[in-house]
């Protein structure tokens, strides 16, 4: 990993492809509004997210693994990676034998298909290709409240939507971009609603972002 180079936030891909908006205003806003729901998300991932390596004979379980891709420019951390001795596997650091890779994405909630799991599970078996020089046909989602574990192909198709994600990732981050709302079925559970505004026309809403920068501006005087 080149410690020269921006590496956007792999997770954020995830974000992305929910909303590019919402990706746009987390990337170079830095804002972060939490709800009900990202806040029993980030409290069930807290549980699951200390780095330790369990080993069962051939069998390996990694958490909170780092991995990255210099060729997309993403970094991050995989919530499991689980490496099962394969004489035709791949080497890595944690084990002394050959293993096939299978990353594993934790996450919150009642199993439903969104794209954007399979996007941010898919980036993240591309970075451990990219690292150990291997092949990861396939991933898994594990819905923590459910209990649950649902197996993901990572076919070329679902690749080249991590590829063009990111792409618009980088676009709006080298040029500074917060596109503009498109209020959909998805704004009524987002957390950062109130701050986007997503019914508002745009040039009301930068007119209420001038009255609240010029009243923040009057208090710290």
């Amino acid at each position: 990993m080149d410690d020269d180079q921006e590496y956007l936030p792999l997770s954020w891909l995830s974000q992305a492809d929910y909303c590019l908006r919402r990706a746009a205003l987390l990337l170079n806003e830095r804002v972060w509004v939490e709800n009900v729901e990202t806040a029993k998300g980030r409290a069930e991932h807290e549980r699951v997210h200390t780095q330790r390596v369990e080993r069962r004979g051939d069998f390996v379980k990694l958490y909170e693994n780092s991995v990255f891709s210099d060729e997309m420019q993403i970094s991050g951390k995989c919530d499991c990676i689980e490496a099962v001795r394969d004489e035709n596997g791949c080497t890595i650091p944690a084990v002394d034998f050959p293993v096939r890779l299978l990353p594993v994405e934790y996450k919150h909630g009642k199993i439903r298909d969104e794209s954007e799991y399979k996007i941010q599970l898919c980036a993240e078996a591309m970075c451990l290709e990219e690292m150990y020089h291997t092949t990861i046909p396939a991933g898994a989602l594990f819905y923590i409240t459910a209990h649950r574990r649902v197996d993901v192909e990572l076919d070329e198709a679902l690749r080249e939507q991590v590829r063009q994600t990111v792409q618009k990732l980088w676009k709006i981050r080298r040029e500074m971009l917060i596109p503009s709302a498109v209020y959909g079925p998805k704004c009524k559970r987002c957390s950062m609603q109130e701050y986007c505004m997503p019914k508002v026309k745009t040039s009301a809403k930068e007119y209420c972002k001038a009255l609240l920068l010029e009243a923040e501006r009057v208090e710290t005087e």
